[in-house]
């Protein structure tokens, strides 16, 4: 606020022409009248620490009761597009830390989590097993993916109305559960 005040003041002074370059003004004139301070008054009341806290008191009386989160639909864009893009990312940064964490401590713990290995444990596993283990990774893969394609096109200042937001979190949730079960099941 104050710095936004000084460049008001500089471009005032600078509009009126010949005040800096004027050698009949005195110098505490100009100097007077290009300040840029403000000032207030300032009174100080010494109060006990109870009336301190009856004030703080009052003053949170004065203030709206935020609602509950309950109020809110569980279907609105809010739930859908931030907080899935954050559970989904960091579902898959887990499990890369883990697994990553993991194959660097399994020699130093006599695990096999070498290639070849995870190959023959997972290959013996039931069709079904394989597959919603493949999901669990596909699908937040495809919904952080697809939804960050989303966001690059609301940066375009793209599809900021009301039924085209609706209409992609829709499209958003289908095209993610679909991609999710080509990469689970078709591949």
């Amino acid at each position: 606020m104050i710095a936004q005040r000084v460049g008001v003041a500089a471009l005032r002074r600078g509009a009126t022409p010949s005040v800096f370059f004027n050698q009949t003004i005195p110098k505490a004139v100009l100097a007077s009248s290009m300040s840029t301070s403000q000032s207030r008054p300032i009174a100080t009341t010494k109060l006990s620490p109870s009336e301190g806290q009856q004030i703080l008191a009052s003053q949170r009386l004065q203030r709206p009761v935020s609602p509950h989160l309950g109020i809110y639909k569980m279907e609105q864009t809010w739930f859908g597009a931030s907080a899935w893009t954050r559970i989904t990312g960091c579902t898959l940064s887990g499990a890369a830390y883990l697994y990553f964490t993991g194959y660097l401590v399994a020699p130093l713990l006599g695990l096999h989590l070498e290639s070849a290995s995870l190959a023959a444990a997972f290959g013996g596993l039931p069709w079904l097993v394989k597959g919603g283990v493949k999901f669990g990774l596909a699908f937040p893969f495809a919904f952080h993916f697809i939804n960050g394609i989303k966001h690059l096109v609301y940066d375009m200042g793209v599809g900021f109305a009301k039924t085209s937001i609706k209409k992609g979190e829709i499209a958003l949730w289908v095209s993610s559960i679909v991609s999710g079960l080509v990469l689970a099941f078709g591949v």
